[in-house]
């Protein structure tokens, strides 16, 4: 089977590499095409628009930034819905408004393609090794066609509900974890007076019942960014995880609900990315509020 990735960021390329190692023929696009060079390098046939993509392989993934980016990428001239949409399958894996979902569903649903929304939990790691946590929307003939590919992504794949049930979930599953690095930087700031090692800090905190599991994985980045040493390969953006909190603020003022810790900590992410940390790592908003705090007076 031949596979698009419409998307090559961070995630996009980890997803085409897994797709590469199960032995697939792929196909790729990305609006800046630099970014497909390695996928390229790798074996992967690289597309000129979104629409000979589609044309040109029988599924299609897509992993776009935010809802501007996945209206432009459908819609836009020589998009996907430009594109010979008959009988193909489209995978819809962006973090998005689920109404974005709902109204790209439609349409491409409308030229006779499957479309399936699968936004996933998990970071670049998990997805080159097929360990990604698949929320999934569609209608139940959708989703098994599309189960083949998304069980040699993914660990676990959840249907829960029509399409934009994964898009709101989505958000849910992220808003509390963007949430808690700002939080630990916080914690953070108060253990200065102790001098305790970074390493045996965290290690403290990662062992105590206010831990999500992330920090299994991200723990030790944190300490070496506390250190002063470089924090290595971001995995998740800052940038995208601010995209991530305003969506689900906006989703959620949709439903005329509020959600102030998540605008509080979304002012947080807006002032790291100013400071130019967009492309660091989003854990990235836990070591700068300790680095920020003025030293205690003696």
């Amino acid at each position: 089977m031949k596979v698009g990735v419409c998307g090559t960021g961070r995630m996009g390329a980890a997803i085409a590499h897994r797709l590469i190692s199960v032995g697939h023929q792929l196909g790729v696009w990305n609006r800046d095409p630099t970014k497909t060079r390695p996928l390229v390098e790798a074996g992967a046939e690289r597309f000129p628009s979104p629409a000979e993509l589609i044309a040109g392989c029988d599924t299609v993934i897509i992993m776009l930034l935010n809802d501007a980016a996945s209206e432009a990428v459908y819609l836009g001239p020589h998009g996907i819905l430009q594109g010979k949409l008959a009988d193909k399958l489209v995978i819809d894996m962006s973090t998005v408004r689920p109404d974005t979902m709902q109204k790209i569903s439609a349409m491409v649903a409308g030229q006779g393609a499957t479309f399936v929304e699968a936004p996933v939990a998990g970071s670049t790691g998990p997805a080159r090794e097929g360990k990604l946590f698949a929320l999934v929307g569609g209608g139940e003939t959708d989703v098994a066609r599309a189960k083949p590919i998304l069980e040699q992504l993914c660990r676990r794949i959840e249907h829960v509900g029509p399409v934009g049930s994964g898009a709101a979930l989505k958000l849910a599953v992220n808003l509390p974890l963007l949430v808690y690095w700002q939080a630990l930087g916080e914690a953070l700031t108060i253990c200065k007076p102790l001098n305790l090692a970074a390493d045996r800090l965290i290690d403290i905190l990662s062992d105590t019942a206010g831990t999500p599991a992330a920090m299994k994985g991200r723990g030790a980045v944190i300490a070496k960014a506390l250190s002063g040493q470089p924090a290595g390969t971001t995995a998740f953006g800052l940038n995208a995880a601010r995209k991530d909190l305003a969506t689900a603020i906006g989703f959620a003022a949709s439903l005329h609900a509020e959600l102030p810790v998540a605008v509080s900590a979304l002012s947080c992410y807006e002032q790291a990315e100013t400071e130019g940390l967009g492309e660091s790592d989003a854990t990235a908003i836990a070591t700068r509020w300790p680095q920020r705090s003025k030293a205690p007076q003696k």
